[in-house]
């Protein structure tokens, strides 16, 4: 259908129509004509249970009776509360929640909160923010500047402020002569040597687990701990982003868990609400939360808010996920059914376009190239999302590329024999597509 929204990242002149949904039952999106497909982005990484689920639904029918929307300036309500003490305890060295509406703000908060910590504490000197090159925390200007992707963003790097960048290692595009484990502790031996050469830096700023929308690198072992443990050593706060990759996402509840890297500040997005609304959490520890408490004329609070910070029906919904994980046994049944990904590894990578696979979790990239030696990434006239967008429809998915990579990130509760399916239909959809973008 014709449309007068202005559609994220498809305002091409290519894109003159777009397919409308009408309803949505676990995986599966039904558009007005009455087409099925698989949802396998889990509408843009944050679906858990699938759509349609009834007990999320009871949660915001009962809350929307009772409580649509509060303040949370100087008041507060019980499903808020409710969620920020579960999220304390579920997140490990943490002490108090911050709501927001979206994982860039999120983001904002974590920034800001940063930056004024070491001004609270009388430290005027750290001022600078570092983070690793292809990492993406957003789409406003605060979280553009610490997750600054090239391709996204160049037009608006003057306006941006700067960030000190470091390298994270990618194993599939290691320098010449080098094992993974060189190429890494070359990687962590500049951030320490940057650390070491500047006593301005306030806060390290990464994606927990993994970089995403950067083109799913996924760390190595050990690679995310030692950058904990180089911050605490240089007095560097840790501020870690869970917003895509926790949850469950990367086969744990909280990532930083796994990655036994505890940061100083965390936020989480996305899966929060199941997928069902907006909301997202930034956390701190006691340290930091501490440095914001004082007389009024001390003026040391921060200064953010939301209109609908810790809404109340969206936290009520929240508080009804957190429980079904912990009922359905979710985390455990992602670590089995993600296993599902790894039978399909050959297949995929017999298809000459494919360069590499890299899967964690829920979480597949497929890299599509001219040349598997060169690794050249394709580059087709056409937008290589529309090609996949049409194909993928097709073949009764719903496909999104960032780039030259092919994502799949379907809903966390996805059953094996669904999953099978969705990676039978994506290596159909790559070989229909092959003779369009190479």
């Amino acid at each position: 259908m014709k449309s007068s929204v202005w559609h994220p990242n498809t305002q091409m002149k290519e894109w003159d129509s777009f397919d409308k949904i009408v309803k949505a039952k676990g995986v599966w999106l039904t558009d007005s004509k009455g087409h099925k497909m698989m949802d396998a982005v889990a509408s843009m990484w944050c679906n858990v249970w699938g759509h349609s689920n009834p007990q999320l639904i009871k949660a915001i029918n009962q809350q929307s009776k009772k409580l649509q929307h509060s303040s949370q300036f100087n008041l507060t309500t019980e499903p808020a509360e409710e969620l920020a003490d579960s999220l304390v305890k579920i997140s490990p060295g943490m002490h108090k929640v911050f709501y927001s509406d979206n994982g860039s703000s999120a983001m904002e908060i974590a920034i800001k909160i940063a930056l004024q910590y070491w001004k609270n504490i009388g430290n005027k000197k750290k001022t600078e923010i570092a983070t690793i090159e292809n990492g993406y925390h957003g789409d406003t200007f605060g979280a553009m500047s610490v997750g600054y992707v090239p391709e996204f963003f160049g037009k608006f790097k003057k306006q941006l402020f700067s960030t000190i960048q470091f390298t994270v290692p990618n194993k599939y595009k290691m320098p010449n002569g080098f094992t993974l484990a060189d190429y890494q502790n070359q990687c962590l031996d500049k951030i320490e040597k940057g650390f070491s050469k500047k006593d301005n830096i306030a806060a390290f700023v990464m994606e927990s687990g993994a970089q995403v929308a950067g083109g799913v690198i996924i760390y190595p072992k050990g690679f995310q701990k030692k950058i904990s443990q180089l911050c605490k050593k240089h007095d560097v706060l840790f501020v870690l982003d869970e917003i895509a990759t926790g949850f469950g996402r990367l086969g744990s509840m909280v990532q930083y868990e796994e990655q036994k890297s505890i940061p100083d500040i965390v936020a989480y997005g996305k899966m929060l609400t199941g997928g069902y609304l907006t909301m997202a959490a930034t956390l701190t520890n006691k340290k930091i939360y501490d440095s914001f408490l004082g007389e009024f004329n001390d003026w040391k609070h921060l200064f953010h808010g939301h209109t609908y910070t810790g809404n109340p029906i969206a936290a009520a919904v929240a508080n009804e996920n957190l429980k079904m994980y912990k009922k359905n046994n979710l985390i455990k049944k992602i670590q089995k059914i993600s296993k599902v990904f790894e039978k399909f590894y050959d297949e995929i990578s017999e298809i000459d376009i494919v360069g590499d696979i890299r899967h964690k979790g829920m979480l597949m990239g497929i890299e599509l190239v001219k040349d598997k030696k060169r690794k050249t990434p394709i580059s087709p006239k056409k937008s290589i999302n529309k090609i996949f967008f049409d194909e993928g429809k097709k073949n009764g998915i719903y496909l999104r590329t960032l780039g030259n990579i092919v994502m799949l990130v379907p809903p966390l509760a996805i059953s094996e024999s669904e999953l099978e399916l969705l990676l039978k239909r994506t290596i159909l959809t790559i070989k229909s597509a092959k003779s369009k973008v190479s």
